[in-house]
């Protein structure tokens, strides 16, 4: 009786130990979402010269790297082993050189180092057939490069309103796109609606302004959508 008893007790020990094992077991995709919050508020404190955050964040980010993400290359699912492993490697290098950066004060050197490592996961992700609402966000950023040179060129009688007009109405269909993917939780959120309707609003009536020939309008609107892109950036990219 007492054999039996030690044996159940033993089962079950293994048995509880197992599932906690399994829930601190990080979740690579998970951890990969983890990392994107920490790399792009780090981009944002940094393109704004607010040093001290940028550190902080960049802080966890490279945390996480290390303790997390390296224990990812047995089991990379859902991404592709080789591609993780070089992320992994390449990215490290990434995150060292951006915070020698802001140590020096180089706040466009960091930028440009999160930035180069935030396209290589979003890259991965890709070749992971991974498409959410924080990729389609990362990748506002050349439909609004696109329309920001239409609108200065615009400005400078260098490019037609056409040209502005079309560069907006891609604008626009791509954060209608970003809006169709944000969960409901997300999508009822105050601040992702007024930040999503808002630029969506915007990037339809610029080809407006710029059908107008109000050069100084078609200006506000590209500094107000270029606004807009950084905050979606910043909360949901």
């Amino acid at each position: 009786m007492l054999h039996r008893a030690i044996i159940l007790a033993l089962l079950l020990w293994a048995g509880w130990g197992s599932c906690i094992n399994a829930a601190e077991t990080p979740d690579p995709a998970g951890t990969m979402q983890t990392v994107m919050a920490s790399l792009r508020a780090a981009a944002s404190y940094a393109r704004t010269s607010n040093l001290a955050l940028a550190q902080v964040e960049l802080g966890d980010a490279r945390g996480a790297w290390d303790s997390w993400l390296g224990s990812f290359s047995d089991r990379p699912a859902p991404y592709p082993s080789s591609a993780l492993h070089g992320l992994l490697i390449a990215g490290k290098d990434n995150l060292a050189r951006a915070s020698d950066a802001l140590r020096a004060g180089d706040s466009s050197g960091a930028t440009s180092e999160i930035l180069a490592l935030r396209r290589s996961i979003r890259e991965l992700r890709r070749e992971a057939g991974l498409f959410e609402l924080n990729d389609c966000v990362f990748d506002l950023a050349a439909p609004m490069e696109r329309l920001r040179s239409a609108a200065v060129r615009f400005g400078e009688a260098k490019a037609g309103a056409e040209e502005v007009k079309t560069a907006g109405v891609a604008l626009r269909n791509h954060l209608q796109r970003c809006n169709g993917l944000a969960s409901p939780e997300i999508a009822s959120e105050a601040e992702f609606r007024r930040l999503m309707d808002g630029a969506i609003s915007s990037a339809g009536e610029i080809g407006s302004a710029a059908t107008a020939g109000d050069a100084g309008l078609v200006h506000r609107y590209q500094i107000e959508l270029q606004s807009f892109v950084n905050l979606l950036d910043f909360r949901f990219g």
